[in-house]
């Protein structure tokens, strides 16, 4: 499994998050062609690198046109959902902002439904957000932790007047996760980067011991004198010793068809790292299916919250499990002008394998007029998974 364990020594925004992603090795190419891809406004997205404090970081900012409109959650959540992104990225994207919307209408005594975005409904903050869930699944992370996240202290300016730092939104969007660096000045975490901390991490505690892969830094946009005003993302693989999977389930004889893969989506978001579905003959003889989901301790609240909501199922039951996983790798070859990811594991025994991300799979299919299946054929016999190491 590929972990990111997010280290928010200085806080975190949309920005910082991008930029950290980058200096992982997200392709700023693959990052242009996704914001241009959201076709809400002509979008320049510009990367470069910036020192903090001596510390070289990623950068990542967008040029837009100014906009004279605010937006409600509903209009947030039409672009979400037009999104070409997997129904996993657009499932967190969506649950990013019902929270900013929930935390803001808490503050403000309204409706999430009346909440004029205007801060977090700018079209940067919905740039960072969908880039930064579609952007963790491009490099393959599967899985988040968190280690306390700096808030700062001391006053900012919004639209609603003067608030104390940290914002009551982004107090509220922290709920559950450990906080540090109050005697920072100003605002180190903004509620977007708040948001997609707490929809990817679910507030779990990066683990005691780990296997790191990289690291990358990414810039926020002042040059503070009393720390390196970054985010660093450790990219990591494996579950660390003593780590517990719970095995989560429920058994449905009345989910209509069209609402199973919205439920699967959310237990995704709320955190789960698998999600199945079968078919099976419940009492009186009526066929229904079963949902199962392995899920990591620290998120099994979220999880069965997310299927009490998303399901009609009047009980879950759930129990530890263990799992053995092997080492895991991912690699881009390019072949016929085309770059396909290759998910690459090695064997007890040193061997390896590898084979072909499906998505990558049909795209290449698309533009060169080939069905997939002769393009996996294809790959299969001009670049067989045991050579070459990629691009």
């Amino acid at each position: 499994m590929r972990a990111l364990i997010f280290d928010p020594f200085a806080g975190i925004s949309g920005d910082m998050t991008l930029g950290a992603l980058v200096d992982l090795g997200l392709d700023p190419d693959w990052l242009r062609s996704f914001a241009a891809s959201i076709g809400v406004a002509n979008v320049t997205v510009r990367t470069d690198r910036a020192m903090r404090q001596g510390i070289a970081c990623g950068r990542v900012w967008f040029d837009l046109p100014h906009e004279h409109t605010h937006r409600h959650l509903r209009q947030v959540l039409a672009i979400i959902d037009g999104l070409n992104a997997s129904p996993v990225a657009k499932a967190r994207a969506t649950d990013a902002f019902r929270r900013i919307a929930r935390a803001e209408a808490k503050v403000h005594g309204t409706s999430p439904e009346k909440v004029h975005f205007h801060e977090v409904g700018a079209l940067d903050a919905i740039l960072d957000v969908t880039c930064v869930m579609a952007g963790v699944e491009q490099l393959g992370f599967e899985s988040f932790f968190t280690r306390p996240v700096a808030v700062g202290h001391g006053w900012i300016e919004i639209e609603h007047g003067r608030f104390p730092v940290p914002a009551p939104a982004t107090l509220d969007l922290l709920q559950g996760i450990p906080l540090t660096g109050f005697d920072l000045e100003g605002e180190c975490t903004t509620p977007t980067g708040a948001a997609i901390l707490a929809v990817l991490t679910q507030g779990q505690a990066a683990p005691a011991s780990v296997t790191t892969t990289t690291s990358g830094f990414g810039a926020g946009l002042r040059d503070t004198a009393d720390r390196p005003n970054c985010l660093r993302l450790i990219a990591c693989r494996g579950t660390a010793p003593g780590d517990t999977l719970l095995m989560v389930q429920t058994d449905l004889d009345d989910l209509l068809p069209e609402y199973l893969p919205p439920a699967q989506e959310a237990a995704f978001a709320a955190g789960a790292v698998d999600v199945t579905v079968q078919n099976i003959a419940m009492k009186k003889g009526r066929p229904g299916i079963r949902i199962e989901a392995l899920v990591p301790e620290a998120a099994i609240d979220a999880v069965v919250e997310t299927l009490f909501q998303h399901t009609p199922t009047l009980g879950i039951r759930y129990w530890p499990v263990r799992r053995s996983t092997l080492e895991r790798s991912e690699e881009v070859v390019e072949w016929r002008g085309q770059h396909i990811r290759r998910k690459r594991v090695r064997l007890p025994g040193g061997h390896e394998r590898a084979k072909p991300e499906f998505e990558d799979v049909a795209r290449a299919a698309r533009a060169l007029g080939l069905s997939p299946l002769d393009v996996r054929a294809a790959l299969d016999r001009e670049m067989p998974p045991d050579t070459g190491r990629g691009v």
